[in-house]
């Protein structure tokens, strides 16, 4: 096995470690865990068996964007800059059905995938596309909501189906929440917390990191107060200006060396806590880890893309199937001529240089 293929899997292996310890106050949890920690184990497998015998290497993780439709218009939102999302009552633009997308999560979890991230617009208003995932029980499927929908009844649905985990975006403090999500989107985030809490449910949490707010969701002070709310998992995402006029937010490199420095401090002094930085953690594996190294992004329609942030594609996984579309021409363009190691500030490598993207599907 390469080294990239030593790293993800063994990060896999930490990340499903790390979660069993943290889920033993729940025993049903804790039996989840347990079983899918075996799970991931022969998921490993398939993949190496996969790549021995067709030299194809398939990416442990994918990014899905489940949903078109939104009820928030959050500042900086690459979902609406790409032309993901749009309001709750557009449904003109192209999705998949709940089957289809049914079919791709259980490709995938043949393959040897092992989550399937889902995204949207919210991906909480596509109900029908978390049930079905919920049938393939050989993958773990993190949500990334901004919490407003959670209630009762997903409540109720969470808690039998464990391999639907909610993370729940927020900007940090209150102030930063609302101002970039809306009036009392803060709010209602903590409440979502404090339901998925009370049933010991496993959750995590999202925060974009810009110039203005990584000091903060970094500290100590910060992290205390998630971690009391019963959140176990922190993903932070380096901000990426899609919008105008926003390119003061983006990292440099003295803010990327002090995040890297900020998040391993909060590792060792937030053991009951799972940490994940992306891009951060990619510098580990010689850069970014899109177009199917790591990672790729489905979009709505099945549009099989390199990432979020790099909306271009030339193939779908409906005609070609997941395995197809690891082998599309612009995935094996992007590998072999060693675009990870472009140069870049923070975000996403991708993004920044869209134009030679575009340029190889001509």
């Amino acid at each position: 096995m390469n080294s990239l293929q030593d790293y993800m899997s063994g990060s896999i292996r930490n990340i499903m470690t790390a979660a069993y310890r943290n889920v033993l106050s729940n025993p049903h949890e804790a039996k989840f865990a347990f079983r899918m920690q075996q799970t991931f184990i022969k998921s490993e497998k398939r993949r190496k068996t996969i790549m021995d015998k067709e030299g194809l290497d398939v990416p442990p993780f994918l990014i899905c964007s489940i949903a078109t439709q939104c009820n928030l218009h959050c500042k900086g939102c690459y979902a609406r800059s790409n032309g993901i999302a749009n309001d709750m009552n557009d449904s003109t633009k192209p999705t998949l059905s709940a089957e289809q997308w049914l079919s791709i999560f259980s490709e995938a979890a043949d393959l040897g995938v092992n989550f399937a991230l889902l995204a949207g617009g919210e991906p909480m208003t596509r109900r029908d596309v978390l049930e079905a995932a919920a049938k393939v029980d050989k993958m773990i499927f993190p949500v990334f909501t901004n919490g407003t929908l959670i209630g009762p009844q997903y409540i109720e649905f969470l808690r039998k189906n464990f391999n639907i985990v909610p993370i729940i975006s927020i900007e940090g403090s209150a102030e930063g929440t609302d101002e970039r999500r809306g009036k009392g989107i803060y709010q209602r985030a903590m409440l979502s917390m404090d339901m998925l809490q009370n049933e010991k449910l496993f959750f995590g949490t999202s925060i974009t990191v810009t110039t203005e707010n990584f000091r903060n969701v970094t500290s100590a002070e910060f992290l205390d107060g998630l971690q009391a709310k019963g959140c176990k998992l922190v993903f932070y995402v380096e901000y990426v200006p899609t919008e105008p006029c926003t390119e003061h937010l983006a990292f440099g490199d003295d803010e990327v060396a002090e995040m890297e420095e900020l998040v391993e401090a909060a590792r060792n002094r937030h053991e009951g806590v799972i940490f994940l930085s992306f891009p951060g953690d990619e510098k580990s594996v010689g850069g970014c880890l899109a177009s199917g190294r790591g990672f790729f992004h489905i979009g709505p329609d099945g549009s099989a893309e390199p990432c979020p942030f790099s909306p271009f594609s030339d193939s779908n996984v409906l005609t070609l199937g997941v395995k197809g579309a690891l082998q599309s021409p612009l995935f094996r363009k992007l590998r072999d001529m060693h675009a990870f190691g472009w140069g870049h500030t923070g975000g996403c490598t991708l993004f920044e240089h869209r134009e030679e993207v575009e340029a190889l599907l001509k």
